[in-house]
């Protein structure tokens, strides 16, 4: 309500009555944003851009105004935006999702650099163009794009057989590792323990292994949203055969704990969804190629990553039934189930003839123990 006014009525009484708001016409009208500099907007908006938690934290900035629109988009704001504010989901994938992310990795976003990079490679069948991206932003030391090229550089995707470069993969690893990549460690603790791509050193290879086993226990610890109380709920002590269920992992089994699944990067999440919604994937874990040719799927779950040529990955030596992209995920897939399902070829074949010859619930077969005793 305005300030009272008085007025006079018709028998000379003072009425009070509500004074009338002045109209203000549309042109009269002061947008207060329009005050503000750029350069407080960019930094306002690169500080949501750094913290977003899904992309439509930054699309809906987007649409408040033109002048929004065209700040919201500023180099300085793309390059700062955060992993999750780029994870976009398969079945949302169009061309503008495709330009939105070629933008962000055109202002120097290392993450957009390697998300692009492996949809690109894996998904959309543009392997130079893919490779390029996570070379770009592996020079500015991003770990995970380390660590994926040097699976690339293992497998030789992409290319033939011929084009493995097992020293190269071995040399991106150690880079990997020294930026923190727990999986790159623990892959080259297996190279050193195997002698694969490098010389053999079983000693060291164990080290790398236990040291990668105590950071990820450190990760978990350490990780600031979780709290004690949830974080301490999550360790839990090995009793018999385990009893890990599907929410938990038992990498840390040589501390005598478990630890909770570690978390795929968004980019892995979108590749399983992304083969799974072309109808792609068929049973078995394969996949079609270009030629119509039926490549694997890397049998651990949440990785994603596809055969790009017939009998790239590598197949468990034991059952036959699984392939791995890298030795790390061949690791973390038997602690996390393979284990309780392997069993070697012809023992399968005698458990249809004798049912009574079947491996026991929770156990593996001895030879199978002995076999990934070794390589972990």
């Amino acid at each position: 309500m305005g300030q009272p006014q008085l007025k006079r009525g018709l028998v000379g009484r003072l009425v009070v009555g509500p004074r009338k708001r002045a109209r203000v016409s549309s042109e009269e009208r002061v947008d207060f944003f329009d005050g503000l500099p750029d350069d407080l907007i960019v930094l306002i908006l690169s500080k949501l851009s750094a913290s977003a938690n899904y992309p439509a934290d930054l699309i809906n900035v987007l649409l408040v105004s033109r002048r929004f629109n065209g700040i919201a988009t500023h180099p300085a704001v793309l390059a700062r935006l955060s992993l999750m504010g780029m994870a976009v989901r398969a079945k949302n994938w169009t061309k503008a999702a495709h330009r939105f992310l070629k933008r962000c990795a055109d202002s120097g976003s290392l993450n957009a650099c390697y998300t692009l990079g492996m949809i690109c490679f894996y998904c959309l069948d543009k392997r130079e163009i893919g490779a390029s991206l996570m070379a770009k932003a592996a020079m500015s030391s991003h770990a995970e794009a380390l660590y994926s090229l040097a699976v690339i550089q293992f497998n030789g995707s992409g290319g033939t057989k011929s084009d493995k470069d097992l020293r190269s993969g071995v040399v991106l690893c150690a880079r990997a590792a020294f930026y923190g990549h727990i999986n790159a460690l623990r892959e080259l603790g297996h190279c050193l323990q195997d002698g694969y791509g490098v010389r053999q050193n079983i000693a060291e290879g164990r080290r790398f292994l236990v040291q990668a086993n105590a950071w990820e226990l450190a990760r978990v610890l350490t990780r600031k949203e979780r709290k004690a109380s949830t974080t301490a709920s999550f360790m839990k002590l090995q009793v018999g055969n385990g009893g890990l269920g599907v929410s938990s992992c038992s990498l840390l089994s040589d501390y005598g704990c478990n630890v909770p699944t570690p978390e795929w990067h968004p980019v892995n999440r979108f590749m399983v969804e992304w083969f799974a919604a072309r109808g792609d994937v068929e049973s078995g874990g394969e996949a079609r190629g270009e030629g119509g040719e039926r490549l694997r799927l890397c049998s651990n779950t949440g990785c994603g990553r596809p055969e790009t040529r017939r009998h790239e990955f590598r197949r468990c030596s034991v059952c036959g039934a699984v392939n791995y992209c890298s030795r790390a995920c061949q690791a973390l897939h038997w602690k996390m189930a393979h284990k309780m399902e392997c069993m070697p070829t012809d023992r399968w074949l005698n458990d249809h003839a004798d049912p009574a010859a079947a491996v026991p619930p929770g156990g593996a077969p001895p030879d199978v123990a002995n076999r990934v005793e070794d390589v972990n």
